[in-house]
């Protein structure tokens, strides 16, 4: 870690002036859409890399446009305010395990398992003390292996999984998760 690096408070990653930058405005585009209450909390594992794929930006390319095609809101002919307006109302709300994309250097399933694991605890606590779903969707293949530890968490709601596991909207079997996701959603909600 070079020597002018702290660990960053959204992702664990070390962190120097321009990723500490980026999560801050990150940061000030998913405030401004909050739910106050949180109906439906969409857990992924990483934040993407593009700025354009990251849903609050509001441009809706990658991960953001296949989020919202999954939650059945389609941002074609609408300004950006107004499809972000929509994903609020309907309660929903994305996060991620690790706010943060991953720096260069931090690809493979080892390292992101690593990474994933040491931030969980405080996603948990940030989910119960925090953001206080109704329920939480886990939206990633990133997050299988810490799909059991969620799903048994107290996090004061139900976790919603796919048959055991993540809808895995970032898989190449989008449109089946997408499918299944949509299900999901439109069931009622259930107390934990």
């Amino acid at each position: 870690m070079p020597t002018d690096a702290l660990a960053c408070d959204g992702c664990g990653q070390p962190a120097l002036s321009e990723h500490i930058a980026r999560r801050l405005q990150r940061l000030e585009w998913t405030t401004r859409y909050r739910p106050i209450h949180i109906g439906t909390l969409l857990l992924g594992g990483f934040s993407p890399l593009a700025d354009a794929d990251f849903l609050y930006s509001g441009k809706f390319a990658g991960e953001a446009g296949r989020l919202l095609q999954a939650v059945g809101i389609s941002p074609t002919g609408k300004p950006a305010d107004t499809v972000l307006s929509e994903f609020q109302r309907g309660g929903f709300f994305l996060t991620h395990i690790l706010e943060c994309p991953l720096e260069s250097g931090q690809a493979g399933p080892l390292v992101c398992d690593t990474l994933l694991g040491k931030r969980v605890s405080s996603v948990m606590t940030r989910i119960r003390r925090s953001l206080k779903p109704k329920r939480v969707f886990l939206i990633s293949e990133s997050l299988a292996p810490l799909s059991a530890g969620l799903s048994s968490a107290e996090l004061g709601c139900p976790v919603i999984l796919d048959g055991g596991q993540p809808f895995a909207l970032d898989s190449s079997s989008f449109s089946e998760a997408a499918r299944h996701l949509r299900a999901a959603l439109a069931a009622p909600i259930a107390a934990k």
